[in-house]
C-alpha cells in the first residue's frame, strides 16, 4: 500500500512519521464504520450494517497494542452492541461536541493529540479532525470535510475504509497483520 496515494497534507515522509506516532485510533460510527444508513422498524427498532473487515481491523489494532475508541453523535443500541462485540471499551454516544469525548480519551490514555488518529466524515467531526495527529475521511465526505483530512481512503464507509486505514497505521509502525492475527 503506497502511502503517497493517500496523502492530502504535507509530504509522504511527514505522513509516515505521523502514522508511526499513533497510539490511539478513534472512529466516528455512522458514515465511517457504517454506510451511513439506519434502518428503522415501525416499532422503533434500529438496524445498522457493519463491515466484518473493519471489525477485524479493530481486533488487529488491539493485538498490536493500539486501543480503539468510537465517538458517535447519536445513541444507538446497534452501535453499543457492535462495540461490545469488538471489545471496544471507549464508546461515546453523546449529542454535542465530539471534542469533549476526544479530550477525555487524551486524559485517560495520557496522550498528546499528535499520538491519535481520528476518522470522521461530516461537519461535526471537523474539530476532532483538526486536533488529531492524523485525520482520515472517506470518499463520500463533503469537500469541506476532506480539506481537513490527511488521508481520504479508497474504500467507502462501511465497506472496509477503517480496515484500509488501520492497515496503513500498522504498516507504518512495522507490524504485519498476519503475525498479529496468529500470535
Amino acid at each position: 500500500m503506497d502511502l503517497f496515494l493517500y496523502m492530502r497534507k504535507g509530504s509522504h515522509n511527514s505522513l509516515k512519521t505521523k502514522l508511526k506516532k499513533i497510539e490511539l485510533l478513534i472512529f466516528d460510527v455512522d458514515g465511517v464504520l457504517t454506510d451511513n444508513t439506519v434502518w428503522m422498524g415501525r416499532n422503533g427498532d434500529e438496524y445498522k450494517r457493519f463491515c466484518i473487515a473493519d471489525g477485524m481491523a479493530v481486533y488487529i489494532a488491539r493485538r498490536a497494542g493500539i486501543p480503539t475508541a468510537f465517538i458517535s453523535g447519536r445513541k444507538s443500541p446497534a452501535t453499543t452492541a457492535r462495540a461490545r462485540e469488538l471489545g471496544v471499551k471507549d464508546l461515546f454516544q453523546i449529542a454535542g461536541p465530539k471534542r469533549l469525548s476526544f479530550d477525555k480519551l487524551l486524559k485517560k490514555y495520557k496522550l498528546d493529540p499528535q499520538q491519535t488518529a481520528f476518522m470522521g466524515d461530516d461537519v461535526i467531526d471537523i474539530p476532532v479532525m483538526k486536533s488529531a495527529g492524523v485525520s482520515v475521511t472517506v470518499p463520500h465526505a463533503p469537500a469541506y470535510v476532506k480539506k481537513y483530512a490527511d488521508i481520504v481512503t479508497n474504500r467507502d464507509a462501511g465497506m472496509g475504509a477503517a480496515r484500509e486505514f488501520v492497515d496503513m497505521v500498522l504498516k507504518a509502525k512495522g507490524f504485519n497483520p498476519v503475525e498479529l492475527t496468529f500470535k
